[in-house]
């Protein structure tokens, strides 16, 4: 196999690996805080729902990924170069990472509020509004995996 494609590949596997896992974790996190919301408040387990939920899209955005670089794989393939190998890694890598970070970030702000939630305040509305702010650099990067895929394609 030619090591530029193989780098190729790296850069994608990390890409959703990386944004699965921090959703993963993300998930869990607010999910711990539902479970524990919900022994003083099972009224509200629509909201808790919601926003343990959020965190997971990141892993979302991590796939969305590879198809922005599934174009590249399926004209490029054979003749890869070192160049257009190294900005797919570098885009998968920072896909990856960021997509991590946000969604364990984003995961402890909707346990914060699940927590608040549980304790009788009504913020649902301030902790949905709180918790897109991590999103958004998912989304950033996301955008950046576009770019990447679209200049090196």
């Amino acid at each position: 196999m030619d090591i530029n494609l193989l780098l190729a590949y790296l850069g994608v596997g990390i890409m959703i690996a990386l944004s699965g896992i921090g959703s993963a974790y993300g998930v869990t996190i607010a999910g711990n805080a539902a479970i524990g919301s919900l022994k003083k408040d099972d009224t509200k387990f629509g909201n808790f729902l919601v926003l343990t939920a959020l965190p997971g899209t990141q892993g979302l955005y991590g796939f969305a990924g590879y198809f922005m670089f599934q174009n590249i794989f399926a004209v490029l393939a054979p003749n890869i170069t070192a160049i257009q190998a190294m900005a797919v890694l570098g885009g998968g890598l920072a896909m990856g990472l960021v997509g991590l970070f946000s969604a364990i970030r984003q995961g402890q702000v909707c346990a914060n509020g699940i927590a608040a939630i549980g304790q009788g305040h009504n913020v649902f509305g301030n902790t949905l509004i709180l918790a897109v702010f991590p999103e958004l650099y998912a989304i950033v990067a996301l955008a950046g995996v576009f770019l990447i895929g679209s200049a090196v394609a």
